[in-house]
């Protein structure tokens, strides 16, 4: 049994804020360190991917629809699995960008990701941990979501699971519903509402902590700036990294999302 985890959700290739989470001592003592996906889909994308590799056998790997698209993204450039599908939505620019600065083994790492994983830990029981839903990688709930939105994406939780902890939203809530503990550790790289990087500890004793990390914000940005050869890493980092977008922009946009309006 794993007696403490933390989680790290949509990281988005935003090394310097990776990097100050993992230097946090119970991050860095930690028995397992779960990533619920978007890792990265950001300015950063093979340095996150090197840094998060040094986690050895202590990560349990999740995949979320931005490594997905960079996978579908990445193969449909190189001509792997064929030209992308007319009428689509083109993808975000940094997204399309950080697929072609990956490599074949790289990408094929990605492809290889489970949509879940389940661990008894944290003191919590058996949780399960997605990116989005248990049942899919783009799904919208949030903290003020329905009961009857919970009842249908949880529909398919094993009995015996006792939390559900995912991502997806960059939002970080707790909320029982349908009898389950559902926990949302926010975004480290893209956060909405307030700057910093969010995640969340499991332990024994502790139950749930949601945490932030502080960093200097300003030098992320610079740094982020000086070292990313996206064409556009200084305007992305000034919206993302200081958190220019306010949880009520990003509940606005979501809400319709989740089935509220039916």
């Amino acid at each position: 049994m794993t007696e403490r985890v933390a989680v790290l959700s949509d990281i988005h290739g935003v090394l310097p804020a990776l990097e100050a989470v993992l230097a946090k001592p119970d991050v860095r003592t930690a028995d397992t360190v779960v990533l619920t996906g978007d890792l990265l889909a950001g300015p950063q994308p093979v340095e996150t991917l090197e840094l998060l590799r040094g986690l050895g056998d202590r990560a349990v790997w999740i995949s979320g629809n931005a490594d997905r698209e960079l996978v579908e993204l990445h193969r449909s450039e190189t001509g792997a699995d064929g030209a992308r599908g007319g009428g689509q939505p083109a993808p975000p620019a940094i997204d399309l960008w950080a697929a072609g600065q990956l490599n074949a083994a790289d990408i094929e790492f990605l492809a290889g990701l489970p949509p879940t994983a389940r661990l008894e830990g944290g003191g919590l029981g058996p949780v399960l941990f997605c990116h989005a839903t248990p049942r899919n990688d783009t799904e919208v709930t949030l903290v003020d979501s329905r009961p009857e939105r919970w009842s249908e994406v949880l529909a398919g939780v094993d009995g015996d699971v006792r939390a559900v902890v995912c991502g997806h939203t960059h939002m970080p809530f707790v909320r029982l519903t349908q009898g389950l503990l559902v926990v949302n550790p926010g975004s480290v790289g893209m956060p909405y509402g307030r700057p910093g990087a969010h995640w969340a500890l499991l332990g024994p004793g502790d139950g749930v902590a949601l945490r932030r990390t502080t960093y200097d914000y300003a030098a992320a940005c610079a740094r982020i700036a000086a070292e990313s050869a996206f064409p556009g890493a200084a305007e992305w980092a000034e919206e993302y990294v200081h958190a220019r977008n306010s949880a009520e922009d990003a509940l606005a946009a979501f809400g319709p999302l989740d089935g509220r309006d039916g």
